[in-house]
């Protein structure tokens, strides 16, 4: 790959440039919303049919008409109709998918201390052209600068590593400038920065994963193994610790190999005592654009489905929604 893989679909880049273009099923699909929220009492079933059975374009598309035809947002439908784990979904359901990343965002930041990792997986290893999305978007949804935001209520190396990831610094691949000898260079200097050096530049790492575009990191990567015999995930390993290392491993992995980086984040949600139903919420939502390439992933990894772990760990409404999330996202899964 010469760039970070989008996670939202091509249509959704366009609907946030202007006006985006409804077509029947999608005035059909906010009509029955309405319908399984009127009265007394929520039809789940109806929600689950509607809204966990639509792709990620075409739930942008409702959220913005359904404002259009109704005068509210849909979000806040959710919020009042739904509760609990089947709840929140819903609300990230029925919003486009940069406002759904900006609530995450939103979640993660607000209260008593920062989830650090439900904010890395939102912010970390993103290409250029979402990080200034989601920018833009959470200061259109919250009056309020991203960067400034997670300055204020990160700290520590993982702050840095956020800040160099809000910057979209990712150059763009040029076979003639991210040779060969300059992949050498560039591990010498990752060496020198970190397994090199007596206290370790965590910055000067950070930007050099964050600079190089996936096809010339993985050649940064082959140089670091060739000289010094460990590649640069072992490197990190050493030199970073708890949530500043899962982070700076996650943002390297979106970039070399982001399919199974995906599959092994919904994996964690669900290991240990009892499962993380957010997280697991939040990633199967972030990757359903590209969920058949993290299935396959997922399968060949743990020898398990990511359906038949979801039925594992969940039930009821929230099962059930999930469930028809990844059978959309493809159809024919084995």
């Amino acid at each position: 790959m010469n760039k970070s893989i989008n996670l939202y679909p091509d249509e959704v880049h366009k609907a946030s440039l202007g006006a985006p273009e409804y077509y029947p099923e999608i005035d059909d699909a906010c009509e029955e919303i309405n319908k399984a929220t009127k009265g007394l009492g929520t039809d789940e079933d109806a929600l689950i049919a509607t809204l966990g059975s639509k792709n990620t374009v075409e739930r942008c598309l409702i959220a913005y008409r359904y404002q259009e035809k109704y005068g509210k947002e849909l979000k806040e439908l959710m919020k009042k109709e739904t509760s609990g784990d089947f709840g929140f979904l819903t609300q990230l359901l029925s919003l486009p998918a940069p406002d759904a990343d900006a609530k995450i965002i939103r979640k993660a930041t607000k209260g008593f201390g920062t989830d650090e990792k439900l904010l890395y997986t939102v912010i970390c290893g993103r290409s250029n052209d979402e990080i200034e999305i989601l920018k833009k978007t959470y200061f259109k949804r919250y009056n309020k600068d991203l960067t400034n935001l997670v300055s204020s209520e990160t700290h520590g190396d993982i702050k840095k590593l956020y800040l160099a990831c809000l910057q979209g610094m990712e150059e763009t691949y040029d076979p003639k400038y991210h040779n060969a000898s300059k992949a050498e260079e560039d591990a010498k200097t990752f060496h020198k920065k970190g397994q090199g050096k007596w206290g370790t530049d965590e910055a000067a790492l950070f930007e050099i994963i964050c600079k190089c575009p996936p096809q010339y990191l993985q050649m940064v990567d082959d140089a670091y193994v060739t000289t010094y015999h460990v590649n640069l995930q072992q490197a990190l390993k050493k030199e970073l610790h708890r949530k500043t290392e899962d982070a700076a491993l996650f943002t390297l992995g979106m970039k070399l190999h982001p399919y199974k980086t995906a599959a092994e984040l919904i994996k964690s949600t669900c290991a240990g005592m009892g499962t993380d139903e957010l997280g697991l919420s939040c990633a199967i939502l972030r990757y359903q654009h590209i969920l058949p390439q993290v299935m396959m992933e997922h399968t060949k990894l743990f020898e398990k489905s990511i359906g038949d772990r979801v039925s594992s760990e969940t039930n009821g409404d929230y099962e059930q929604l999930l469930l028809e999330m990844i059978r959309v996202a493809w159809p024919g899964a084995p």
